[in-house]
């Protein structure tokens, strides 16, 4: 994983899929970033903009196996990018990082992760995402 160079395709042709963590909400107050998906999401559409690029699938998954079709749909070499926050991110999500990265190599996919510190979590951080994960059908969206 290393960062994306010289892609043959043209950045408007390279489809990004971020991945985040799954994670339950019971763990907020020991890893708060973990359980933070759409903290996820956006530190990898700020990577993806940042390369000139926009992300064009969101996947939120929990020790999914490197295999499986969710991963894979659609997915075509030199044209695809998988981007995660981190490498604990990528390990949480899924089942064996190392699989999935062989397997990426394997296909021809780029595997990205963005390297940017995590955000620092304070008690009011914690309560919004708290508020957000645990009121969706009322409409909560975590502003």
């Amino acid at each position: 994983m290393g960062p994306l160079r010289g892609a043959s395709a043209a950045p408007a042709a390279v489809r990004i899929t971020a991945i985040a963590s799954l994670t339950p909400l019971e763990e907020l107050e020991a890893d708060p970033f973990l359980v933070d998906s759409r903290s996820q999401h956006a530190m990898c559409a700020r990577w993806a903009a940042e390369q000139g690029f926009v992300v064009t699938r969101e996947l939120l998954v929990g020790g999914l196996r490197f295999d499986h079709d969710a991963l894979w749909d659609g997915v075509r070499p030199g044209v695809d990018v998988f981007v995660a926050p981190s490498r604990r991110v990528l390990e949480r999500a899924l089942s064996s990082a190392e699989e999935f990265t062989a397997e990426c190599a394997r296909r021809g996919v780029h595997v990205e992760t963005v390297g940017s510190a995590e955000p620092a979590y304070d008690a009011r951080m914690k309560a919004r995402v708290h508020r957000r994960l645990s009121m969706p059908t009322a409409g909560y969206d975590g502003k």
